[in-house]
């Protein structure tokens, strides 16, 4: 009697790796990042990182590290948002946010800057330069 076994459903899901457009690796997780939600205020994608009531957290570890907190004046001028940037280890540049101190994935959420990263290193993703015109629209304080 020959029997199959099956693998669970967390063991099939394929890590994908993405790096920093200056090409340093920041960023393992289950699944594509054009796949998960977006923000509706930057597009940053949202990657679960505790679990809630209605989804488990995803799987992912960010190789970057922390930034300066900063307080963020939304486009109505009127909203606040405290962010915890995390910094490309060899660049510097921002490629993900969490509302809380570190470390990441200390938070409900982490925020992953479109077109911050790419699966292909040493290539710009399509989406690297859009929305460059809205950042006038909000300020640091």
């Amino acid at each position: 009697m020959q029997t199959t076994s099956i693998p669970p459903p967390s063991s099939r899901a394929v890590l994908r790796s993405y790096y920093c457009l200056c090409g340093d690796f920041v960023l393992v997780i289950q699944g594509k990042l054009d796949r998960l939600p977006q923000r509706q205020t930057d597009h940053a994608y949202i990657i679960r990182s505790q679990s809630g009531s209605d989804q488990p957290a995803r799987k992912f570890k960010l190789n970057a590290e922390p930034g300066q907190k900063y307080l963020l004046r939304r486009k109505d001028g009127e909203n606040y948002e405290m962010r915890q940037p995390f910094l490309c280890g060899r660049c510097k540049s921002t490629v993900a946010y969490q509302v809380t101190p570190p470390p990441p994935g200390s938070a409900p959420f982490l925020y992953v800057l479109k077109g911050a990263m790419t699966e292909l290193q040493g290539r710009v993703p399509p989406d690297a330069f859009e929305g460059e015109s809205d950042l006038d629209q909000e300020s640091t304080i």
